[in-house]
């Protein structure tokens, strides 16, 4: 049978990152070992210690399923309203009325949502829009902590042990890609940094589908173990794959984590939620359009785009400027002038952006969009029209508006805002104004309106 000390099992606990056992359980030096290195198997034990992939390698005492489970049940609820606000913002853009506005051409099926956008409450897509923004921003802190809490389960080996656990593992694949690649081409848009290829409407749009199927996975194959561990009220009952089996001294409490994400995400929302709001714009220090003072006067708010940025000249907005308006009675065209001897009427109406940031309402005035319909041909029930702007660059240069919001008696082609003639950044000589539509929508420098089919 031999020596029985080479027959024992040794037992060699993981604590504090390094391996032990009992002295006089040793073997001798295995053959080849030199004097004053440790033998080879307790190499490859502390280097096994150093991957990733072995569980003695997470060290935190913060993560355990239940912490997990709480961040989960805030990124559920969370996400599933930025998903939501962010199919209302595209249907806002009507893009299956025209081509102009359409930035997907090739969504197909993914488009069977759409519908008419409506134009009341006039502040709507202030609103959705703002809340899908300022939740994004706001779960930054939370969508982090959550992807760390699960990190040692990214690295776990092997990486599929059926077909239960590979499907796991691609939906949290295409989770964790899904919502880092949402949330960075999000973050950068409000930021206006466009570093990424291509556009950001396509690339926001089907990345939001390839997240929404991970998602949905993931919540079909993790809701009922999130809603049994927060159930249950003994620590210790529920299996806890996520606890580091020698964990650290702790350094914080599950608890103070909770309040320290927590903070983050509330120090965001003082610093973002201001741009939408003309009182506490100051306060928003991480949005463009927030501490960016637009100057004094009637013209004193936010705009999206400048007219020096898209090549707009005083040349090309001053006595030569035409307003061409086209329809089944002919072509006419409008000066200026002309178009203020018509009958003005006021509206009060926010500018909201794509990006988040909005206006207050702000008084317009000027020629209803309904009236130039009558005049191109349309006295009774006028159809959507095509906008054009003099602009020379940049995207939405034309713009397409449904019938109902030709009709909307709030629409108009404005030609002066709170009391004052319009600014050349403002839009300068007539600029289209429409209630609850993207700010894109409400062309600038307008230079032909052709209504009609479009």
């Amino acid at each position: 049978m031999g020596d029985k000390r080479h027959n024992r099992v040794f037992r060699i606990p993981f604590r504090s990152g390094r391996a032990r056992r009992d002295p006089s359980d040793a073997p001798g030096p295995e053959p080849g070992a030199s004097a004053g290195r440790a033998p080879a198997f307790l190499e490859r034990i502390r280097v096994s210690e150093r991957l990733p992939s072995t569980p003695g390698f997470w060290r935190s005492p913060v993560r355990g399923v239940r912490f997990t489970a709480v961040l989960g049940l805030v990124l559920l609820v969370g996400m599933t309203l930025l998903f939501v606000t962010g199919l209302l913002s595209y249907a806002a853009y009507n893009p299956d009325l025209a081509a102009v506005n359409d930035k997907t051409p090739d969504k197909g099926l993914l488009g069977f949502y759409l519908y008419s956008w409506p134009t009341g409450p006039h502040w709507l897509y202030r609103l959705t829009q703002g809340l899908h923004v300022t939740g994004g921003i706001v779960l930054v802190p939370v969508l982090l902590a959550k992807l760390w809490s699960v990190i040692p389960k990214l690295f776990a080996l092997p990486p599929a042990r059926s077909v239960g656990h590979a499907l796991e593992r691609l939906s949290l694949l295409l989770l964790v890609g899904g919502a880092l690649f949402e949330f960075i081409t999000g973050l950068l848009n409000i930021q206006l940094e466009y570093v990424f290829p291509g556009s950001f409407y396509p690339l926001h749009f089907y990345g939001a589908w390839l997240f929404l199927v991970g998602f949905i996975t993931h919540v079909a194959l993790k809701l009922p173990r999130t809603v049994r561990v927060l159930r249950n009220r003994e620590p210790g009952t529920e299996r806890d794959e996520l606890a580091s089996p020698v964990p650290d001294a702790p350094t914080i409490s599950r608890r103070g984590a909770f309040a320290v994400v927590g903070a983050g995400s509330l120090l965001l929302l003082v610093t973002s939620l201001g741009r939408s709001f003309d009182v506490l714009r100051p306060t928003a220090l991480l949005t463009p359009r927030g501490v960016a003072d637009p100057g004094p006067g009637p013209d004193g708010f936010q705009i999206n785009r400048a007219a020096a940025s898209v090549r707009v000249t005083p040349a090309d907005t001053g006595e030569q400027w035409r307003l061409t308006v086209g329809g089944p009675a002919g072509e006419r065209s409008f000066t200026r002038e002309q178009l203020l001897a018509m009958t003005q009427y006021n509206s009060a109406l926010p500018i909201a952006c794509v990006e988040g940031w909005s206006t207050s309402d702000q008084w317009w005035r000027g020629v209803r969009l309904r009236d130039l319909a009558a005049l191109a041909g349309y006295p009774d029930r006028p159809p959507g029209v095509l906008v054009e702007s003099v602009q020379r660059s940049g995207p939405f240069r034309k713009a397409a508006l449904r019938d109902n919001q030709v009709r909307d008696p709030r629409s108009l082609l404005a030609l002066a805002v709170n009391g004052e003639t319009l600014s050349l950044d403002h839009g300068y000589p007539a600029r289209v104004i429409v209630p609850a539509a993207p700010g894109v929508l409400n062309t600038k420098w307008v230079t032909r309106l052709t209504f009609g089919e479009l």
